[in-house]
């Protein structure tokens, strides 16, 4: 469930970096205060990594309680996003290429460059 997105309406990306010592109700409050979303929304599931990019925690709720998903690569990293700090909507594709340690986000993305006039 945790690698194929399976089940899953809606996935968000914390984007930056998150004190992966909170447990649910903080990861809660940060989905509800800082990123203005629902985190009692049923089936969307919430991504947070910390400054190890090792590990996330995943925060999904069920309908009659939290679930606190938590992975740490035994070898290799996340490909995390680290711009400002926002809630990242992501499709289950990009989810899936996430899980295998792929980059979603561009670190620096292609610019459309103009062609120099001849001299």
């Amino acid at each position: 469930m945790f690698n194929d997105a399976v089940g899953f309406r809606k996935i968000y990306l914390a984007v930056g970096y998150t004190d992966l010592r909170r447990g649910m109700e903080g990861l809660a409050a940060i989905v509800k205060h800082q990123f203005n979303l629902d985190p009692y929304d049923k089936g969307v599931l919430f991504l947070f990594c910390g400054r190890r990019s090792d590990r996330i925690k995943g925060l999904l709720w069920e309908g009659d309680g939290f679930l606190l998903l938590y992975k740490r690569l035994q070898t290799g990293s996340f490909s995390w996003p680290r711009s400002d700090p926002e809630a990242l909507a992501i499709t289950q594709e990009q989810y899936r290429m996430l899980m295998q340690g792929l980059e979603i986000v561009p670190k620096h993305p292609i610019r459309e460059s103009r062609p120099q006039e001849l001299l």
